[in-house]
């Protein structure tokens, strides 16, 4: 039953060795990768940031600085107006 003595050579514990590394790489690979399939599938619902989200609106991000206290109401108000009627601040003076 048993060749060689009951002995392996170095090129059977070598082989035993890389084969159980792989093994368990392995298993630990498929288990991160599935991980990571089930956790995306259930955020979906969330919304998606990255390169592909549309930049917001200009009123947008004035309603944003006006949330976070950076202008107050008469700069905000004032401001929307302007987004509104078209106007851009002129840089001229006449």
């Amino acid at each position: 039953m048993f060749w060689y003595d009951h002995d392996l050579s170095g090129w059977g514990w070598f082989a035993m060795s890389a084969s159980m590394i792989l093994f368990w790489t392995l298993v630990i690979t498929l288990g991160v990768l599935l991980f990571r399939a089930l956790a995306r599938s259930e955020g979906t619902d969330a919304p998606k940031t990255g390169a592909s989200s549309p930049a917001p609106s200009a009123e947008q991000l004035l309603a944003e600085r006006f949330a976070r206290g950076e202008i107050d109401e008469d700069e905000y108000r004032r401001r929307l107006a302007v987004l509104h009627t078209g106007r851009g601040p002129s840089l001229s003076k006449n």
